[in-house]
């Protein structure tokens, strides 16, 4: 496809060097008539008389030659290093004695995935999926996090004299489901991680789902002592939903939870210095309708979770 400010297409070059060669007008007179330089008129033109149509066609710009290309063994020690040790483009040029922005051309040349894309155990793509249909698939998971004593802790009172009010103080965890296609998360915050804790909180997470018209199929957890006993395997059972758990030591596969726990604790847990557990309790039903229904999702292409769940009560609140 030629470029969109060319002064000719393929047939338009062609009506010119039958002009030229055909027709035998002069180079400038053909020129006129196309309205373009006479070196090009020559060049179609020749080409015409050399290849006939087929000379007509676009041909690529890339040079024949790349002198100053990086040596083929120079790329293999980089992609090698690359891949038995996950290192960055900085890392990799400081031990090849290379230029940071060359190793960096090099790894995109030959597609290789960023490190963050990677598997850092097996060193793999990730890779990523999402549910057709709200309710597919819910991911569930507990947070534990340390509670605040009154008065505040380190963040408020500084390292020395928060280790003081420290002991004793205890911890919270979080229970949080969230849904695989929509983001959706239902989370409470509660006193421990047991298993009768843990299905009591999915039979209320279950009723907020289906109160958003969402049925759902499978959960989908790691491997903790609460998911693996028989309590929480009959309780899906009853429900008429399949319990799948992750492989061991692999948590991208629980991804989507994994990552609200990380915007759990960046924008709710550790975005201000809260001066008590209650405080902080406080301000995490807020924060979850935030979530939500206004918090612009960037797996969602900027909207919130509740835009995929049109059944969903509060959305314009």
């Amino acid at each position: 496809m030629p470029h969109r400010n060319a002064p000719l297409t393929e047939t338009g070059r062609l009506r010119l060097a039958r002009c030229v060669v055909d027709d035998n007008w002069p180079l400038r007179r053909a020129a006129e008539r196309f309205q373009v330089s006479v070196t090009t008129a020559k060049r179609w033109a020749d080409r015409y008389r050399q290849h006939g149509e087929a000379g007509m066609a676009d041909r690529s710009s890339r040079p024949h030659a790349c002198p100053r290309r990086t040596p083929t063994r120079t790329e293999r020690r980089i992609i090698k290093v690359r891949v038995l040790r996950r290192w960055g483009p900085a890392r990799i040029a400081g031990l090849l004695r290379l230029v940071p922005s060359t190793v960096h051309r090099v790894l995109t040349r030959y597609g290789l995935a960023r490190l963050a894309h990677l598997d850092r155990a097996t060193g793999r793509v990730i890779r990523r999926y999402e549910r057709d249909r709200p309710g597919e698939l819910v991911h569930v998971d507990i947070k534990k996090l340390g509670n605040i004593p009154d008065g505040g802790g380190h963040k408020v009172l500084g390292r020395q004299a928060g280790r003081k009010t420290r002991s004793g103080a205890g911890y919270s965890y979080v229970h949080t489901a969230v849904d695989d296609h929509s983001r959706l998360a239902y989370s409470e915050i509660l006193t421990d991680e047991k298993k009768e804790t843990a299905v009591a909180f999915w039979g209320r997470a279950q009723a907020f789902f289906a109160s958003c018209g969402i049925t759902v199929e499978r959960v989908l957890t790691d491997n903790g002592s609460c998911y693996k006993s028989r309590l929480w395997r009959d309780a899906l059972a009853a429900a008429g939903i399949t319990h799948k758990r992750t492989r061991a030591y692999r948590p991208q596969t629980n991804g989507k939870v994994e990552r609200f726990n990380r915007t759990l604790l960046d924008e709710w847990a550790y975005t201000r210095p809260y001066r008590s557990e209650q405080q902080r309790r406080d301000a995490f039903p807020d924060w979850l309708h935030t979530y939500n229904h206004h918090r612009g999702h960037t797996a969602l292409k900027g909207q919130p979770p509740a835009s995929r769940v049109p059944n969903l009560s509060g959305q314009y609140s």
